[in-house]
């Protein structure tokens, strides 16, 4: 036997288990889980806040439908005039999906119902810093105001670990909730 063709054996016998372990670890790791572009569990963000939302993952009647990350976005939409504030529930239904389609038209993306990087994107822009604390970032997202609809203001209260993992405060109260792709607790 040639030495090419022992090398070509040897790589053959090695592949598959290499192919197997990575095949194990892709679907054992939680980042791998989370769905979002970023490979996290949680809504992340680091340097600048307006930035923070850009590699966000989908949330959709299909994708993380049930997650707090579901609840952060519906309070995007509250907060944008889109969606009344008992339709935060963590459930990406016919009423989310709606507003977000009417969402996305308004700010001239692809109108498809699926809140993915480019939804997020646009909502990321009215996020500002007001605060930091020992490390945690105060961020308030900047809601309509009074001449968009009948609200008056529909500011809401975001909070940025030192770790950079977000939470909220929904417009209904309480929370603090982790804004997790993989848990509903709102």
């Amino acid at each position: 036997m040639s030495s090419l063709q022992l090398i070509r054996r040897a790589l053959r016998t090695a592949a598959v288990p290499a192919a197997a372990a990575t095949m194990v670890f892709a679907v054992a790791t939680p980042a791998a889980a989370s769905g979002s572009y970023s490979g996290r569990a949680y809504v992340y963000g680091s340097g600048t806040v307006p930035d923070d939302f850009d590699d966000e993952g989908v949330v959709s009647v299909s994708t993380h439908r049930s997650s707090n990350v579901t609840c952060l976005w519906q309070t995007i939409l509250w907060a944008n005039g889109y969606l009344p504030s008992s339709g935060i529930d963590g459930v990406f239904g016919d009423q989310t999906d709606a507003a977000t389609r009417k969402f996305q038209l308004d700010k001239g993306i692809t109108s498809d119902g699926s809140a993915g990087r480019a939804s997020w994107t646009k909502a990321g822009n009215r996020l500002a810093q007001h605060d930091n604390q020992n490390g945690w970032l105060y961020v308030v997202y900047d809601g309509v105001r009074g001449s968009r609809s009948a609200y008056a203001s529909h500011d809401f209260v975001l909070q940025r670990s030192p770790d950079g993992n977000y939470r909220f405060y929904p417009p209904s109260g309480g929370g603090p909730y982790w804004a997790a792709y993989n848990t509903r607790t709102c």
